[in-house]
């Protein structure tokens, strides 16, 4: 089973990524478009669900490998921040070596250090002529070229040239939606401090652009919520992450959020 989350998901990059992967597996891959206003936080989030979802099978299962590919180019490294790679037990993770995407398996997983490769590196220790080196280490497209190979080669159980890397921990911040779902559920980062039958102050983007914190009661689970109402729940990402819903209706569009956005930040609005 491979998964791929990755910002670059148009039909044309989708062919391509399944091909290459189909051609060094077997089998192509479940791919997973990171977009969205904040494809880190949501690429976060669902890396963590990936590997938390191997927990509980009821027997050995099978080993999986995830991809995961946010590498904005934002001039600190040469050509994109490098690929790491790291265990989940038996299953392998490929990554961009990105803390924000790595942060909620670092605070949730403890997973702390990581493998951190050079592109050039990796590709001459495998035996590539010198013209293909350069290729692979120079192109646009390292999440095709190069991550593709990096996997497999782990996978194999063959030696690449790594470094052994602490995953950067993040300073503490407000709680953030990661992720929008279908039915417009806000999945938080983490799970907030509720006492059920409690409320707690999320701020609500308005129209004009102002701001009104709503006392959002706190419920034990979704359908303890009253209809068109909104509540926060203990969620179904994470490790009881906390979700801001309203039951039968969009909490998303009723409190003008989006991933990224801070939930319980203060604001100077008056109090609804």
């Amino acid at each position: 089973m491979i998964t791929y989350i990755t910002d670059c998901h148009d039909g044309n990059a989708r062919a391509r990524l399944s091909t290459r992967i189909g051609a060094l597996f077997g089998q192509a891959p479940t791919i997973v478009a990171a977009d969205g206003p904040d494809p880190e936080s949501f690429a976060a989030l669902t890396l963590l669900d990936c590997l938390i979802s191997l927990d509980l099978l009821g027997e050995a299962g099978h080993p999986t490998i995830t991809l995961l590919n946010i590498a904005p180019r934002d001039g600190v490294w040469p050509n994109g921040v490098p690929f790491c790679y790291f265990h989940y037990g038996k299953h392998l993770v490929v990554s961009t070596f990105n803390a924000r995407v790595l942060s909620l398996v670092r605070r949730e997983l403890g997973i702390e250090k990581v493998h951190v490769t050079d592109i050039r590196e990796a590709v001459t220790a495998a035996g590539f002529d010198q013209a293909d080196v350069d290729k692979i280490a120079g192109t646009q497209f390292r999440s095709l070229w190069y991550v593709p190979l990096l996997a497999k080669w782990v996978a194999d159980g063959r030696p690449v040239p790594a470094t052994d890397t602490a995953v950067p921990e993040l300073a503490d911040a407000e709680p953030v939606v990661a992720h929008v779902d279908n039915f417009g559920n806000c999945k938080l980062d983490r799970g907030l401090d509720l006492v059920i039958g409690g409320t707690l102050p999320v701020a609500r983007r308005n129209d004009d652009g102002s701001t009104t914190v709503v006392d959002v009661p706190v419920y034990p689970h979704l359908t303890a919520v009253p209809r068109n109402s909104p509540g926060l729940v203990p969620g179904s990402s994470g490790t009881g992450f906390t979700e801001l819903v309203i039951r039968g209706a969009s909490a998303a569009a009723a409190f003008g959020l989006r991933p990224g956005d801070t939930v319980l930040e203060p604001v100077s609005a008056q109090v609804a």
